[in-house]
C-alpha cells in the first residue's frame, strides 16, 4: 500500500527534506506533498489576476489561489505533518491542523518544546507529536510498513 503525506508548515528550514530523506533511506512507501514553499512565489501566486487596491487584497487573492492547491492536497493526504516553527507564527500551518482535524485526516505536529502551551489544541487533536525530523520519519516507518 502506498501513502500519501502531506507537509504543512514552517518554510524556513530544511525539515521537509529531513524527512523525505529519511523515509526514502528507509523505502518507505510514501508520496510527500506540500504548498508551495517559496515565499515569494505563494504571495505572489494572485498577481496574475490584476492588481490590488492595497496589501490586504494582495494577500486575500493569493490566499485563495494557493487554497485551491492545499485545499485538495490535503484531502488527498493519508497523514499530514504540520510544523511549526519557533522563529514566525505559522497560522496557516494551524489552519491546516483544523482543516485535517475536520476531515478526519490524522495528523503528526511537529514542534519543540517550547511552543507546547500555545498549541495544546493544535496538540490534543494530533495523532502525535514529535519533536525531531527523525521521531517523525519512525512513526511513518511504523504505520506505513508494521505487520
Amino acid at each position: 500500500m502506498s501513502w500519501t503525506v502531506y507537509l504543512s508548515g514552517e518554510i524556513h528550514t530544511d525539515w521537509r527534506e529531513q524527512i523525505i530523506a529519511g523515509a526514502a533511506k528507509l523505502q518507505l512507501p510514501i508520496t510527500f506533498t506540500s504548498a508551495v514553499t517559496d515565499h515569494d512565489s505563494s504571495d505572489a501566486a494572485g498577481d496574475h489576476l490584476g492588481e490590488t487596491p492595497s496589501n490586504f487584497w494582495r494577500d486575500h487573492q493569493s490566499a485563495k489561489v494557493n487554497a485551491i492547491r492545499i485545499k485538495n492536497l490535503i484531502e488527498q493526504a493519508d497523514i499530514a505533518v504540520i510544523r511549526f516553527g519557533d522563529k514566525y507564527k505559522q497560522w496557516n500551518a494551524a489552519f491546516d491542523a483544523g482543516y485535517c482535524a475536520a476531515l478526519g485526516t490524522p495528523y503528526i505536529t511537529l514542534h519543540s518544546e517550547d511552543i507546547i502551551h500555545p498549541l495544546k489544541e493544535v496538540n490534543a487533536a494530533a495523532q502525535a507529536w514529535a519533536q525531531t525530523p527523525e521521531q517523525v520519519v519512525e512513526i511513518l516507518r511504523y504505520t506505513t510498513s508494521a505487520e
